[in-house]
């Protein structure tokens, strides 16, 4: 799975991924005190339409990130275009529902049932009578067993990315008639409603052969509203049409093709009207959103402003005088006439008429992006702030928990989320989401934000605050991750946008750039604010305008005792010499904006208890390879998806990591590298109770106990933000929800308002 999109649930945890949105829809109701689980956030934005509602036909055109590398959801490089594809055209027996819980697909499964627990744990599913492969053949018992077969980690020969339920499948048979599958499994499994989704036909998963290369570049059989028509990797694009064989409601579009569009060139993208949905980054939402600005129904002129101007954003011309032709004309006959030479008269003209074309150039690409409005909702993910725990500093529990309680959560949610109107909570859990049956917010168990307690934490550590700092013969003085020989100048050697920059080490006085005490009380900057000269987007070293020097604070010194100013850095701590500086590794590219100003607020919370952050920034491709998942890295920015199934899909994320044969340490998906024996025994427990209550009490135990090992410190639920045609129906920002792909299509003429919000028919 690619890290920068949620891939297939099968898969869909084997990487992180990175970007961070910053819009979604207002808070529903907040939880109930009887309820730890709450309510989701916010729902998703689909423009919810009766199929009645829906025109017949149609080509929707999807931006998507990639063209996959496979068609196999089960293997290690799937992502999320693959997942896309999974849901279009496979069968899935269990769909996400709002509250992100598994519900039963109705097109494929009668019932799925437990029937037994004693001596063995027994599934029946019973299938819809008309269920068919695309070729003709019913789905069965043998397509089950080929699935089990291929994912069970028995046989190695099939290039699978991981086995998790499928291992504790004893046997699959045929039950008492052909649409009935009988399912022993040998160990007891709470998260069976995860296996078999997507399900794929023998034909791809029967042989080693099939499955390692047979579905990489297209599933010749299927069973969904749509199926594969090709892959098209010349043109980017994997194009999908109606399965002439499919017993549910038909599908609405003709079909469906998936683009590849970088992030960066979607909004082109949509203002040539070559795509129909997307999605995008802020400052795409804002362009679409001021196209969508009320104009005057007459006129179709922007509504002025409180000051008679024109709307902000409107591209209408606040320039008096005439334009164009012989008003050209006019205006050097004017300008001569009162007493403008004629060269003079001539620059006057060509400036305006620059400023006219552009005008006309923003009118008409408010013209294109007046077709589109956003559609906003919270991604079933949620962004962390990871302690590389394996070595250095942070391999003290207490320095990570001196981390943790360093940050306050709900700034950090703010300065993504407030600025934009949105429901600025902090995600309470590791494992699930506001909403989910899992979720119960487990953070008191760290403790909640307390610089005193940090700062105790820190000294009972042995970090002192002002103590002596050595220089080293190499001239490193601070603790903390070992450099690359790339980072030594404080920037990489290509010159881009990569770089390292050290807050809490600058030495500079109290001051900004301005004159003014950087001093906010709040643990942060307001975003676009003046960050000392810190040049964001090269990484440049500069001066932050903050005093870091070795036991000195600012202004004139005050008598011992006397509390330093609210919100004032901390003096720097040390330990045998050597200062406690943190490499805080972050991606670079420009989607990736979100996480970088929450970057620097947690420095400037961590400077405030007296520990120096080296932040360096490398390129997206290379992130989450070579630094994240190498373990390069003291405190990273990534972000996890909510899982339906958090004792299966959690598990090789807070794993302990073990001793591999070679000698090397398997960490699984560990990348924090911190784990403990009771968090192990727990997930297992967890995952072999067939008792939902109690499997949801166990994994309640688990999330306090991982906040207590501090390892990572969720911070807030990534946003959803989309673009989507008008009059585009039943798609958009799905949320926690399964898209329902026959019912995506265009509205009928006529067909808007009130008439087109109704819940999808089924």
């Amino acid at each position: 799975m690619s890290h920068v999109g949620v891939g297939p649930r099968a898969v869909m945890r084997s990487v992180a991924f990175l970007t961070a949105g910053v819009l979604a829809v207002p808070a529903l109701a907040g939880c109930s005190s009887e309820d730890p689980s709450g309510k989701p956030l916010a729902a998703q934005d689909v423009a919810a339409a009766a199929r009645a509602r829906v025109a017949d036909g149609g080509t929707l055109r999807w931006a998507v990130d990639s063209v996959p590398d496979t068609l196999n959801a089960f293997q290690s490089d799937a992502d999320a275009t693959t997942a896309r594809v999974a849901q279009a055209v496979l069968p899935s027996l269990y769909r996400m529902d709002e509250r992100g819980r598994p519900v039963r697909n109705p097109d494929y499964l009668e019932s799925a049932k437990v029937v037994e627990t004693e001596p063995k744990q027994v599934v029946v599913y019973k299938l819809n009578q008309q269920a068919v492969w695309s070729d003709g053949r019913e789905i069965g018992a043998a397509d089950f067993a080929a699935q089990w077969r291929a994912l069970s980690g028995k046989d190695t020969a099939y290039w699978t990315a991981r086995n998790a339920g499928y291992d504790r499948i004893e046997k699959i048979e045929r039950g008492a008639n052909d649409l009935e599958v009988k399912v022993t499994f040998d160990r007891p499994y709470a998260d069976w409603k995860s296996l078999f989704t997507p399900l794929y036909p023998k034909e791809v998963t029967g042989t080693p052969d099939a499955f390692n290369d047979g579905a990489r570049r297209g599933i010749e059989v299927t069973a969904g509203p749509f199926t594969v028509k090709k892959v098209d990797t010349k043109a980017d694009e994997v194009v999908l049409t109606g399965n002439p064989r499919w017993w549910g409601e038909p599908a609405k579009l003709d079909k469906i093709v998936l683009r590849a569009v970088p992030r960066d060139e979607r909004v082109s993208e949509l203002v040539a009207g070559e795509l129909d949905l997307a999605e995008i980054d802020p400052d795409t939402a804002e362009q679409v959103a001021r196209a969508a600005a009320p104009r005057d129904a007459g006129t179709g002129t922007p509504l002025m402003g409180p000051d008679g101007t024109p709307a902000p954003g409107s591209g209408a011309s606040a320039l008096p005088g005439p334009q164009g032709g012989s008003a050209a004309r006019a205006l050097r006959s004017w300008a001569i006439a009162n007493g403008s030479d004629e060269e003079a008269a001539e620059e006057e003209i060509l400036a305006r008429e620059k400023r006219r074309k552009a005008e006309a150039k923003a009118e008409r690409r408010r013209k294109a992006l007046s077709g589109f409005e956003v559609r906003k909702s919270l991604e079933p993910a949620y962004t962390q702030l990871a302690l590389n725990g394996a070595e250095g500093p942070l391999a003290d529990e207490r320095v990570r928990r001196a981390v943790a309680r360093a940050l306050d959560r709900e700034k950090l949610a703010e300065a993504v989320l407030k600025p934009l109107g949105l429901p600025a909570e902090p995600v309470g859990s590791h494992l699930a989401l506001s909403g989910q049956p899992a979720y119960a917010d487990g953070s008191g168990a760290l403790g909640e934000q307390d610089a005193k307690e940090a700062r105790a934490l820190l000294a009972d550590a042995g970090w002192v605050p002002g103590g002596p700092v050595k220089k080293s013969e190499d001239g490193e003085k601070a603790a903390g991750a070992e450099k690359s020989e790339d980072d030594e100048d404080g920037k990489k050697s290509d010159g881009g946008d990569e770089g390292t920059y050290i807050v809490g080490e600058d030495g500079k006085d109290g001051e900004g750039t301005d004159g003014k005490n950087k001093d906010d009380g709040e643990g942060g900057r307001e975003e676009g604010e003046d960050t000392g000269g810190t040049d964001q987007e090269s990484g440049e070293k500069h001066s932050s305008g903050k005093n870091t020097a070795q036991g000195g604070v600012p202004g004139a010194y005050a008598p011992k005792g006397t509390a330093a100013p609210a919100g004032a850095a901390a003096a720097p701590v040390a330990k045998d010499g050597k200062a406690l500086t943190l490499r805080f590794v972050l991606p670079s590219g420009p989607g990736s904006q979100a996480l970088r100003t929450v970057a620097d607020r947690i420095s400037d919370m961590l400077e405030k208890i007296g520990i120096g952050t080296e932040i360096t920034k490398v390129p997206d491709e290379s992130y989450f390879k070579d630094h994240v998942a190498s373990g390069e890295y003291d405190l990273a920015l990534y972000s996890w998806p909510a899982s339906a199934f958090p004792a299966t899909d959690a598990r090789p994320i807070y794993a302990k990591p073990v001793p591999a044969a070679d000698g090397s340490l398997n960490v699984a998906q560990n990348y924090t590298r911190v784990g403990t024996d009771q968090v192990d025994q727990l997930f297992d427990q967890a995952m072999g109770t067939l008792d939902e209550d109690k499997a949801r009490d166990l994994l309640r135990k688990a999330d306090s106990r991982i906040w207590a090992a501090a390892g990572s410190v969720p911070l807030y639920q990534r946003p959803q933000l989309v673009a989507a045609r008008e009059n585009l129906a039943n798609a958009g920002a799905f949320g926690f929800e399964t898209p329902v792909y026959e019912d995506m299509g265009f509205l009928k003429k006529g067909a808007r308002g009130a008439e087109a919000s109704a819940s999808p028919a089924r």
